[in-house]
């Protein structure tokens, strides 16, 4: 019964910290959503599938385009 508690309480601290977090950012907003501004996921160099620019376009990434 004491690791399913530990889990619980654990889940819970993480889902509290990732509230915290959405709260405390401007919009609500996770910083770096788009996935092809890492070169390891992206190789190919392809536009992004979420904002749709391209690699050289990700200094001033915003998703509400």
């Amino acid at each position: 019964m004491m690791p399913v508690i530990v889990t619980i309480l654990v889940l819970g601290l993480c889902v509290l910290g990732l509230s915290i977090k959405i709260w405390a950012k401007k919009d609500g907003q996770f910083s770096g959503t788009c996935a092809s501004q890492n070169p390891y996921l992206n190789q190919d160099g392809e536009n992004c599938s979420y904002c749709g620019k391209t690699p050289e376009q990700f200094k001033k990434c915003d998703s509400h385009q």
